[in-house]
């Protein structure tokens, strides 16, 4: 059952033009891959509402998520996350305050939102680092931490922007097993965006292949076929 989907999310730059649809199921990862410059993150971008689809008079635009059109909803109200490449933490805050950032903004106290985020802390490994800098963090913590803040809130779509991608080999493959790991345990339907191969079919369910803004392939990740990428 259809539980995202986007249709015909449009926009048109000097070298490329991106001609963008999809759909994917509840509690699924789906993998956007494609080369740099292919329009990956400009689509996830347009899914969240931080960048508007260009008009097209002969396709309409649509982006519907858990049966609610929310097309043209600000960011703040679409109900979806994002973790980015480099961790976006608030730096004049420590890690137990970003993690309950969301909380706080929803109208939560300051005790039952600090309680729930101590729990995301144990969650994701991290419960002795409350009260330290985020500065103090390394590449993955600091990801770590972004990925408690967005899940706290419990968000419909989490949107990935390459966030394994500035980590060395090892740290990056521990992560995306601890992201897997968070989906198996909070059930969050998820989209991201990687260039690795590897890292698509190790960790999605499903792939789209992207090539200077148009889809060349959409398929299961056991069916996915590497020499596209050539």
């Amino acid at each position: 059952m259809t539980y995202f989907k986007a249709e015909n999310l449009h926009k048109s730059f000097s070298n490329i033009q991106i001609d963008f649809s999809m759909e994917s199921e509840k509690e699924s990862m789906t993998c956007i891959l494609g080369p740099s410059g292919s329009g990956k993150s400009t689509v996830l971008k347009m899914i969240a509402g931080l960048e508007n689809s260009d008009k097209n008079p002969d396709k309409k635009t649509s982006v519907f998520l858990d049966g609610r059109d929310i097309t043209n909803l600000p960011p703040q109200k679409r109900n979806i996350g994002m973790v980015f490449q480099q961790p976006s933490l608030f730096l004049n805050m420590n890690v137990l305050e970003n993690i309950a950032y969301g909380l706080r903004n929803m109208g939560w106290t300051k005790k039952a939102a600090f309680e729930e985020a101590e729990k995301m802390l144990k969650i994701i490994k991290m419960e002795d680092f409350g009260k330290r800098s985020c500065e103090s963090l390394s590449g993955g913590e600091a990801q770590r931490v972004c990925l408690a803040r967005s899940l706290i809130v419990k968000p419909k779509l989490i949107l990935f922007d390459e966030p394994l991608s500035a980590l060395d080999a090892p740290l990056r493959k521990r992560l995306g097993e601890d992201i897997l790991m968070m989906q198996e345990q909070f059930h969050f339907t998820s989209i991201m965006v990687t260039h690795d191969i590897e890292e698509a079919v190790r960790l999605s369910d499903r792939i789209i292949l992207m090539k200077k803004g148009t889809i060349i392939s959409q398929c299961s990740s056991r069916d996915f076929d590497s020499s596209m990428m050539e």
